[in-house]
């Protein structure tokens, strides 16, 4: 009887130390706090669709030189399934706000020769990141 009673404690504690393991894991995943710094959003739209796919386009202004962050910001952003998510990086010589757009262009061509780079995620959960000027 004594040994069931140790072999029931051990298991309990087990039980316990991974739940344990398991709630501070999710609660110490970067989040976007780690971008601090790096940029400064200057623009967004989302259309009012709930029942369908939906549409976010960012725009950021870009503060730190490195392209090497862009892509996992824009993985960081929410994606809707069969929705789309768009991020566009602009150099720090945008000033100002951004009107944005569902459909392409998405912004206002003359701000083309600003564009440092674009991620998008598809509907099918496909990551395009391109970095350079939009053609």
């Amino acid at each position: 009887m004594k040994s069931s009673k140790l072999i029931f404690l051990i298991l309990a504690a087990g039980l316990v130390v991974l739940i344990a393991y398991i709630f501070m894991e999710s609660f110490s995943q970067p989040g976007l706090e780690r971008f601090e710094g790096k940029y400064e959003q200057i623009g967004f739209f989302r259309n009012e669709n709930n029942t369908g796919p939906v549409i976010r386009v960012y725009a950021v202004r870009c503060l730190d030189s490195k392209e090497d962050w862009m892509e996992d910001f824009g993985n960081a952003q929410p994606h809707t399934k069969y929705g789309r998510t768009l991020v566009f990086f602009f150099s720090e010589d945008v000033k100002g706000p951004i009107d944005l757009n569902p459909k392409e262009p998405f912004f206002d061509a003359e701000l083309n020769a600003s564009l440092l780079g674009s991620y998008e995620k598809t509907p099918m959960g496909e990551v395009r990141f391109t970095k350079g000027v939009k053609q």
